[in-house]
């Protein structure tokens, strides 16, 4: 068994891919549309595993773009995603200067939470263990939820 990729449904395709691609980073690497199913289908992988050439391979992120509007409640567009980032201190001060919140700061120097323009929970994590603690983000509050 291979893990294939996490579908996360988006009602807007131009803001989700300001946030996805040109906020967290992520690339494009296959988009689908389907006129009979009404959908498309946009699939991203991290810069790492894009850059060595498995991204048929790599975990990836599908973006489910349902052309007729629907609500989504009830936890039916996912829970979170997480991913392991070379630096979680510039990593979260980057997207804090895109305009995201950082609703659980790395306090400890090793996680961290974001949410995407739909509300999707995205854990990021320090890669190789712990940064040592350092502020702003050692006394910072978190915001909202995650």
């Amino acid at each position: 068994m291979r893990y294939l990729h996490t579908m996360v449904r988006v009602k807007d395709i131009d803001e989700s891919l300001d946030f996805y691609v040109g906020k967290l980073g992520l690339k494009e690497v296959r988009r689908i549309e389907n006129e009979q199913g009404r959908f498309t289908l946009i699939f991203l992988a991290a810069p790492e595993d894009e850059q060595t050439g498995i991204n048929t391979k790599a975990p990836l992120v599908e973006l489910t773009f349902n052309w007729d509007t629907e609500d989504y409640k009830g936890g039916r567009n996912f829970g979170h995603l997480a991913y392991e980032v070379d630096d979680i201190y510039a990593t979260c001060q980057r997207l804090m200067e895109g305009g995201v919140t950082i609703n659980r700061p790395p306090r400890d120097g090793h996680m961290a939470f974001i949410r995407s323009p739909d509300g999707i929970s995205i854990e990021l994590l320090q890669k190789g263990g712990a940064l040592d603690k350092a502020e702003p983000w050692a006394s910072m509050a978190n915001t909202g939820s995650w």
